[in-house]
C-alpha cells in the first residue's frame, strides 16, 4: 500500500522527459448518460503514453458500472519475446489487492460467529508471540490487523521473495524473537506480517490449507475461474512474464501468501467489485452480508492522532493523496499492490457503483496504473452522473515570506518513508534533499510551503500534482512531524529527529556490512552500511528492484546490543540487535544476519 510514501517517492522519480505520442483526444461538450465512448477513447489514449513514457510492456484495465463490465482492454504485451499482447484476460500477480480478499474471508468467519475480529490474535493463532516495548498496549487483533493499526513490523524480509519460499505458516514461529514496532493503535504502519498471520489464524479456523479455503469461500462463489493464490506466478498461456525496464525478468515466489499471493485477471476483479456494488451478493450467492461490506468501508481510525484525518477501513483504504484525489463521489475506497515486478491499482466509488482496475506487468508501472485508474473512474463518473471533478486551483508562491525564526523551525533531519530528508534554512527559503535531489520549499499565501524543483538549478520542473501539495509542521501526540495537506487530505510524510548521543560500542561498529544467510532469497541489497552524519547514525542500503538509489535510515541505540529505526510509519520503529555466533559479533535485522566486512 503507497499512500505513505507517495509524496516524496513521486518527487524522488521525476520524469524529464515525455514520450511522444497521438495527439490527445478532443472532449466533447457533453457525454450523454451512460457513454462511455468517451472513457475508452481518452484512456486508451492515455494508457499508451503513459507506458511510453514509464517504460511499461504490459497492462490490462476493467471498467465496471454495478453489474457490467463497460469496457476492458489490454495494451502492450504479456510475452514481448513471442509477440503475446496483454489483454482482460491475461494473469497477473495481484499483490496486495490480495488483502481485500484475505479480510473479506475474515469476515465471512465473523457472520458465522467463528472470529471475533476485536480479540487477541492469539485466541485464534496461540502460538504467536512477538516481544514488546509497550508494557500497558492493548492487544494485538485481528481488526487492528487489518487496518495496520496492530504495530507489528512491516516485513519478515529474510525468505520473503525467494525461488522456494518456506510455508507462511512458519512466519509465526519466526516472529517470536522480533520486536513489536509500534503499540497498536498508535499510528498506520503498513504491515504485510499481520495480514500473513490472520491467514494463518484462518487456516486454523477453517481446518484446511489457505489457499483452498480461499477458493472454496471466495474466488469460486465470486465466478473468479481465472484466480488463484499462489506463492509463484501464474505459468499458464494466460500468465504474463515480468518486466524491469523493458526488458524480461523472473517474478521470484512469495512466501507471505495471504498478504500478497493472488493471481488474477481484470476481468475476475471485476466481478469482486461487482459483488461490492451488490451488497455483498454474487448471483444467487451472498458472499457477505450488507452490514458487513459497510463496516469493512467504515473509517475504524478516527481517534488516532497520529493518522490526521487519513482514514482506512478493514483493508481498504478510504483516503486517498495526489494521483487518487475523486472528489464529490462520495467515499473512494482503494487498494494498490505491487510484487517485485508488478503493480496494481483497484479503485470503487460504492456510492455511484463505479469501480475501476489496473493491472500491469512492469517495475515501473506504479505511477501507471494509479493514474490510469483514478483519470478513468473520474471520467466514468461524469458519464454515469454528469459530476465533474472541479478546476484545480493553482497555488503558486505569493509575495509572502518566513521570518528568520519560522525558517529556523523548518530547519532539520526528518525520518521519512524514502529515508532520511535534510531541511535546510536558505536567504528567504528552505531546500530539502531527498534521495539526492534538492527542492526548494516556497512560502504560499495559505500559509503553506509549496514545492519547487528546478533543473541544474536553472530550469523549474512541474512536479504535476504535486506543485499543489502544501508542507506544514505540528506536534502531534508528542511527535514533532511534518505534513503534506492538499485538497483537505492530510497525511504524515515524516517525523523530525534529533542526534542523541552514540555509545562508542556502536561507533566501532561503523563500516560496510554483507549477509551471511542469504541463502536463495531473489530480492537482496547491493550494499549495506553503518555510518555517523552529524550526529546521527546511519544506516544506508541500495535495493533493487525496487529503489536504484542510496536509503539512509536513521537508528538510535538503546542499549549496546539494540537500535531502532528512528521515525513513524512503515518500516520504522523496528529493532535492530547486534547478537554473537561462532564468536562474531552480528547484526540481526528481519531475519538477517550481517557481519561487518574485513578492510
Amino acid at each position: 500500500m503507497k499512500t505513505l510514501t507517495k509524496v516524496w517517492t513521486a518527487v524522488a522519480v521525476i520524469v524529464f522527459m515525455l514520450a511522444g505520442c497521438a495527439s490527445m483526444p478532443k472532449k466533447p461538450d457533453s457525454m450523454a448518460r451512460g457513454d462511455y465512448s468517451y472513457v475508452k477513447e481518452y484512456i486508451s489514449w492515455l494508457a499508451r503514453k503513459e507506458m511510453k513514457k514509464n517504460d511499461v510492456t504490459g497492462l490490462s484495465i476493467a471498467l465496471v458500472d454495478d453489474q457490467q463490465v463497460v469496457w476492458a482492454e489490454g495494451f502492450g504485451f504479456a510475452d514481448q519475446a513471442n509477440n503475446v499482447p496483454a489483454t482482460p484476460e491475461t494473469v497477473y500477480r495481484a499483490g496486495s489487492i490480495s488483502k481485500l480478499f484475505t479480510a473479506t474471508a475474515a469476515m465471512q468467519f465473523v457472520e458465522q460467529g467463528k472470529l471475533d475480529i476485536d480479540k487477541p490474535l492469539k485466541t485464534y493463532l496461540p502460538e504467536f508471540s512477538i516481544k514488546s516495548r509497550f508494557p500497558n498496549a492493548g492487544p494485538i487483533t485481528p481488526r487492528t490487523i487489518m487496518t495496520h493499526h496492530s504495530g507489528l513490523p512491516t516485513n519478515l524480509a529474510k525468505g520473503m521473495w525467494t525461488i522456494h519460499p518456506e510455508p507462511f505458516e512458519n512466519e509465526v514461529k519466526l516472529l517470536q524473537e522480533e520486536y513489536a514496532a509500534n503499540p497498536p493503535n498508535y499510528v498506520f504502519s503498513y504491515s504485510n506480517i499481520g495480514v500473513t498471520l490472520l491467514g494463518h489464524a484462518l487456516k486454523k479456523i477453517a481446518g484446511r490449507d489457505f489457499a483452498d479455503h480461499m477458493e472454496a469461500s471466495v474466488l469460486g462463489p465470486l465466478g473468479m475461474t481465472h484466480s488463484a493464490f499462489s506463492p509463484a506466478p501464474d505459468r499458464s498461456a494466460l500468465g504474463t512474464k515480468a518486466f524491469r525496464k523493458g526488458a524480461e525478468v523472473e517474478e521470484s515466489s512469495l512466501r507471505d501468501l495471504p498478504a500478497g499471493g493472488l493471481n488474477t485477471t481484470v476481468l475476475d476483479l471485476s466481478r469482486f467489485m461487482e459483488m461490492v456494488f451488490a451488497g455483498g451478493r454474487a448471483g444467487e450467492r451472498q458472499i457477505i452480508r450488507p452490514e458487513t461490506l459497510s463496516e469493512m468501508l467504515r473509517p475504524q481510525n478516527a481517534d488516532v492522532p497520529l493518522d490526521l484525518n487519513f482514514r482506512v477501513g478493514l483493508a481498504w483504504m478510504l483516503s486517498g493523496f495526489g494521483d487518487i484525489d475523486i472528489r464529490n463521489a462520495g467515499t473512494v475506497a482503494h487498494h494498490s499492490g505491487a510484487t517485485l515486478y508488478h503493480r496494481s491499482q483497484l479503485i470503487v466509488l460504492h456510492k455511484h457503483k463505479l469501480g475501476v482496475v489496473v493491472l500491469a506487468n512492469s517495475a515501473t508501472a506504479s505511477p501507471v496504473v494509479s493514474k490510469v485508474a483514478t483519470e478513468a473512474l473520474k471520467l466514468a463518473l461524469e458519464a454515469k452522473t454528469a459530476i465533474k471533478q472541479p478546476v484545480q486551483a493553482e497555488t503558486a508562491p505569493g509575495k509572502v515570506s518566513l521570518s528568520k525564526v519560522e525558517l529556523q523551525a523548518f530547519e532539520g533531519r526528518y525520518a521519512t518513508p524514502v529515508g532520511l530528508v535534510d531541511i535546510t534554512k536558505k536567504t528567504d527559503n528552505l531546500q530539502a534533499e531527498v534521495m539526492g535531489r534538492s527542492l526548494r520549499l516556497v512560502p504560499r499565501t495559505d500559509g503553506l510551503l509549496g514545492l519547487r524543483y528546478k533543473l541544474l538549478g536553472l530550469i523549474p520542473i512541474s512536479l504535476g500534482e504535486l506543485d499543489q501539495v502544501g508542507i506544514s509542521r505540528a506536534m502531534v501526540a508528542g511527535r514533532e512531524i511534518i505534513k503534506a495537506s492538499m485538497n483537505g487530505q492530510e497525511l504524515l510524510i515524516g517525523e523530525r529527529i534529533k542526534p542523541v548521543p552514540i555509545p562508542e560500542v556502536f561507533q566501532k561498529r561503523v563500516g560496510e556490512y554483507e549477509i551471511v544467510n542469504a541463502q536463495d532469497d531473489a530480492v537482496l541489497p547491493e550494499m549495506v552500511r553503518l555510518r555517523l552524519d552529524n550526529g546521527l547514525l546511519l544506516v544506508e542500503y541500495v535495493m533493487p528492484p525496487f529503489v536504484d538509489k542510496t536509503m539512509s535510515l536513521a537508528i538510535r541505540p538503546l542499549s549496546d546490543s539494540e537500535a531502532i529505526i528512528s521515525g513513524l510509519g512503515r518500516g520504522m520503529g523496528e529493532t535492530i540487535r547486534i547478537i554473537t555466533v561462532g564468536g562474531e559479533e552480528i547484526i540481526r535485522y528481519s531475519g538477517y544476519l550481517l557481519k561487518k566486512k574485513q578492510k
